[in-house]
This record gives C-alpha cells, structure tokens and sequence, in this order.
C-alpha cells in the first residue's frame, strides 16, 4: 500500500498482514480525492480532516500529502497508525493520533470540514459514529462526510444528513453525505 498523490506520492505505508485489515484501496482513495476537488475546487490547506476507524491512516496520510492543513486520525487499535506517522515525522504537528471508540468518541478539540469512515462492515458502527460526531460537536457547518461500508450492505442515511453522491469500488461502497443544519 503507497500514498496515491500529492507531496508524499508514492510513498510505501506499513500494512499489517490477515484479513482483519482491510484498508481503503488505492484506486479508491483516488477517486474518493478526484471528487472531493472536482466538487470542492479550493486549496485543502485551510480543512480539517478526521479519519474515524481510521486503521493504517492511508486516508489521513493521504490527505495530508494532499495539503489538508489538518488530520485527526482515530482508532481504538493505533498501533498500525502510530508505525505508519513515523513516515511522516515532519508532518507531525499537522495530524493527531487519538485512541479512542468511534462509537463513543471523546468531546471535539476541533471542528471537522471532512469526515472519512471505513468501519468494519456490517456491524452498523457507521450510524453510530455519526450520531457520535453530532453529539460531541465535531462537525463544521455543512461538514461532508464519506462513508465506506461493504457493496451489497444495507444502510439507512442518518436524519441529520443527506446523500449527495455514492460510487461502488469493487467490493466497497462510498456514501457522501452532508450534515443538515
């Protein structure tokens, strides 16, 4: 697994070995990162970025490599997360590390303009972070977030937001979303 592009273009990551790990693929992190500048079409320096489940930290590492001027990465497991900033030490005061359960996450020290989220498929851990983000007032005005969940995965949209885009990766199923007001 590498950075896709940006600064740190193809950069090797750490990735641990099973099939518990199952981190977003590079064709998708790709496109997931063509549309967010074909829609959002300004400089990512002045976002903020949470990866929640965020595993390895490929989405987070990635959008820092892409000039996000911040990344929260957040796990319960950071291990895999922690092997992987160590690649990228001079970034460090550009990205946080947080352990803690996705399902119960601790009240924001900042506001998120993106949200990505690959929990484990079909456990229904995504709803829930969601209502988490809410709760604990991690979401800027009109804050997008981008759920993975498995292709053939029944999921119904929280009322807080809407859906404004979904595209299928091979076995995965990205959900863009925006908070309502």
């Amino acid at each position: 697994m590498r950075i896709v592009g940006g600064k740190y273009r193809g950069k090797k990551l750490w990735t641990p070995e099973g099939k518990d790990v199952r981190p977003t693929s590079e064709r998708a992190r790709e496109a997931i990162f063509n549309i967010l500048y074909s829609h959002l079409g300004v400089d990512y320096v002045n976002l903020n970025l949470a990866d929640i489940f965020c595993g390895t930290g490929a989405f987070g590492f990635e959008a820092l490599s892409r000039g996000f001027g911040y990344v929260t990465l957040i796990d319960s497991d950071v291990i895999p997360v922690q092997k992987n900033a160590k690649l990228f030490a001079k970034e460090s005061e550009k990205f946080a590390i947080i352990r803690a359960d996705a399902t119960r996450l601790p009240r924001a020290r900042r506001k998120y303009d993106i949200v990505f989220m690959d929990a484990p498929y079909a456990k229904g851990l995504s709803e829930l972070a969601l209502q988490q983000l809410i709760k604990q007032n991690y979401l800027k005005e009109n804050a997008l977030c981008i759920v993975e969940i498995r292709e053939d995965e029944r999921w119904q949209i929280p009322e807080d937001f809407e859906l404004l885009d979904e595209r299928v990766y091979g076995l995965a199923r990205v959900l863009f979303l925006r908070k309502n007001n």
